[in-house]
């Protein structure tokens, strides 16, 4: 074949594959492109809080006191002269017999202890005794531990460990205001969602976790050093963290 025709074949080939449309190519063309789906919102964690000021209603009052003698008779005898003392001042201020009671009685003979040679042998045995006292007045048992000097005047010698620290308080009622908490601060962290999702133009949606949190009993008043379980006066509160779906 003459050279100029093999080059017009080889062209017009070429034009009829240029101008077949590929197929592939139409396909793809025609596909929708589907819609970009709105960024989903962060979540929204709110605390709420609910308190109350109440005021202990059960007192323990731990009253520790020691007898010494050159006996165990002459301790045991000065022992009961103490308690003695206690209850008619216990009974002098209004607590009945049920109030209180003996918890335990401990006897030393330090002659039988490592320093038994500087033991004087006036003081050779040492009781001690505990009488706790339980009661719903929560004042009077205060008043009545403020009061203890009556009983240094009848001769009671108190011991000096913790144990005598006077009377603690505590609030038993916690379940009667649980329920009504719990709503309070669900309510209040529910407030707090709000205000915020409408200073950002979001919308509060459910509840996507909660945590109802630990109703906690306190002093009222917080003085550093002191127990807070010998103040009268408590505060209970309660904190629910919520976290919210928030929308547009």
């Amino acid at each position: 074949m003459p050279e100029h025709r093999k080059n017009d074949s080889i062209f017009q080939g070429y034009r009829r594959r240029a101008g077949r449309p590929r197929r592939g190519f139409g396909r793809l063309s025609r596909r929708r492109i589907p819609r970009q789906k709105p960024a989903r919102l962060p979540d929204l964690t709110v605390k709420g809080l609910s308190e109350r000021d109440v005021k202990a209603d059960l007192g323990f009052w731990p009253i520790r006191f020691v007898a010494t003698g050159p006996t165990l008779e002459a301790a045991r005898s000065a022992l009961e002269t103490s308690e003695n003392a206690v209850k008619s001042f216990l009974k002098g201020r209004g607590f009945a017999d049920t109030d209180y009671g003996v918890q335990n009685i401990q006897v030393e003979d330090r002659m039988a202890g490592y320093n038994a040679q500087a033991t004087p042998e006036t003081t050779r045995f040492v009781l001690t005794e505990d009488i706790l006292v339980k009661s719903s007045d929560v004042q009077k048992l205060a008043d009545s531990s403020r009061a203890v000097g009556d009983l240094l005047k009848s001769g009671v010698v108190f011991s000096s460990d913790a144990y005598n620290a006077g009377p603690s308080f505590v609030f038993t009622k916690i379940a009667d205001l649980k329920g009504e908490m719990l709503t309070e601060a669900t309510k209040r962290a529910r407030e707090a969602a709000e205000k915020f999702a409408q200073e950002s133009g979001a919308k509060v949606g459910d509840i996507q976790s909660a945590n109802q949190g630990i109703i906690e009993v306190k002093a009222a008043v917080d003085i550093p050093n002191d127990r807070p379980e010998k103040q009268i006066d408590k505060n209970v509160r309660v904190v629910t963290t919520i976290t919210y779906f928030l929308g547009n």
